[in-house]
């Protein structure tokens, strides 16, 4: 192992901060394919998405070839209150291991959200006041998302109304203090506040929801309130956008300290933290520079890279989205009750699929008991405890580490630890007291969802 002693957390400092957003499209060798407007089948243009997003953000979601974006001067000021954030050296996890590789981690937990998803619901939020917006809609599964919208509205001065996931919503009450706090309203999806909530809950009372319930339900009542519109948080273009500031930060540390990692890993439900973390490096692969291994960590119960179609679906239950390619398990598909973190999304971003379709990088599932054995132990060793999602990547990242001892490779690994947990603690009682069970989707629980896929190639 390399003798040469890296500090434990290394911050960048606020002239090092990046002043403008990466977007991975510009530099990709074939776009991901278009979305299209479910009504006419044609690739949507900017004005298809007026109704539901700030112009400004619908424009973002559609710039395949604009390779930076600048960052508002009004969002660079709130992001120094809690930006660079650290890129950490794992050297507790390294010893236990007795592994020869150099493991990295970029921390996002350092905000009242406790994770990566302030640095997308700023922009978002950012760009609706300055459009003369009012008020915001979104949906949230774990919560993380929920919060930090519910920040950032907060400091603009917008109303803010979240739906979030049924379980997650009794799973995490104090999630759901923390939103309204901050002044958000905050609904149980699905609800009886909305069409799409009422008829979902007539044909199942016990449903206990999903993302792609809640963006419905989210999504009907940004279109049918005056001076409001929809705001997501992962698998957006857009969103990508926003969260590069992680992958920025990341190589411009490493750069410091002439690091480059040969394995980057990132826990994957929609696609934001892992996007956001391996866009720089991504670029480089692409362009031949260096060829880093590239790994999506999603859970087995919700697996949709790993066992999706790629194919052209709705993003939301109700079907009033877009259509956009990616792997999928269907708009339909609920995720287990028992699954404990967020990742539940249905889909994954389709720049993301792309990459994925393409052979840029790879992805694996894994069971959430095993998840938790991983982030017991990195709380033990590191002094933080990692969101269940995080906790994914943390269970990737110690794989490869574990594959380093058997060979004797000294590799660099960088995994992104996306956030805190908590809010997650019924989650690591579940654990602590052995209660904790995996569930696997058989092919026959996964049909339903592929059946429902629209018929388009």
């Amino acid at each position: 192992m390399s003798t040469k002693r890296i500090p434990h957390r290394i911050y960048l400092t606020e002239d090092q901060l990046p002043t403008q957003y990466y977007n991975l499209r510009a530099d990709m060798k074939e776009l991901p394919d278009p979305m299209l407007n479910p009504g006419t089948g044609q690739p949507v243009v900017p004005e298809d998405l007026y109704p539901v997003f700030a112009q400004e953000l619908a424009k973002q979601e559609l710039a395949d070839r604009t390779r930076h974006f600048d960052i508002p001067d009004e969002v660079m000021d709130i992001y120094r209150i809690y930006r660079p954030s650290p890129l950490c050296r794992a050297y507790n996890l390294e010893k236990a291991l007795d592994t020869p590789a150099k493991i990295y981690y970029k921390f996002e937990g350092n905000n009242t959200s406790g994770s990566h998803k302030l640095n997308s619901a700023i922009p978002q939020a950012y760009y609706a006041k300055m459009e003369g917006l009012t008020g915001l809609t979104t949906e949230t599964g774990a919560g993380q998302w929920g919060t930090a919208m519910a920040e950032a509205c907060a400091y603009f001065g917008l109303d803010l109304t979240v739906y979030m996931v049924k379980v997650s919503f009794n799973q995490k009450p104090f999630r759901k203090a923390i939103m309204e706090t901050f002044g958000a309203k905050v609904f149980a999806s699905p609800s009886d506040t909305t069409n799409a909530g009422r008829t979902i809950l007539a044909a199942d009372p016990d449903n206990s929801g999903s993302l792609g319930v809640a963006i419905s339900e989210a999504l009907e009542v940004a279109v049918t309130t005056e001076g409001y519109r929809y705001v997501l948080g992962s698998v957006l273009n857009q969103v990508l956008l926003h969260q590069s500031v992680i992958g920025l930060e990341s190589e411009k540390a490493l750069e410091l300290y002439d690091e480059y990692p040969d394995i980057i890993i990132g826990c994957a439900g929609g696609g934001s933290n892992l996007g956001g973390l391996i866009a720089p490096f991504m670029r480089d692969k692409i362009q031949g520079t260096h060829d880093p291994r590239i790994i999506a960590i999603e859970p087995a119960s919700c697996p949709s890279f790993t066992r999706g179609k790629y194919a052209y679906d709705f993003c939301d239950t109700g079907k009033m989205t877009p259509l956009a390619k990616m792997y999928t398990l269907g708009s339909g598909f609920k995720p287990s009750a028992n699954h404990a973190g967020g990742l539940r999304y249905h889909g994954m971003s389709p720049i993301l699929s792309k990459l994925y379709h393409d052979g840029y990088m790879e992805a694996r599932s894994v069971e959430q008991t095993s998840v938790f054995e991983a982030a017991k132990m990195f709380a033990k060793l590191e002094t933080i405890l990692p969101a269940p999602e995080s906790a994914h990547a943390i269970r990737g990242a110690v794989d490869e580490a574990l594959k380093c001892k058997e060979t004797g490779e000294e590799k660099t690994i960088l995994f992104g630890l996306t956030g805190t947990g908590y809010f997650d603690m019924t989650a690591y009682q579940a654990s602590n007291d052995g209660t904790m069970s995996d569930y696997v989707p058989t092919d026959e629980d996964l049909q339903p969802g592929f059946d429902s896929l629209p018929n388009i190639g």
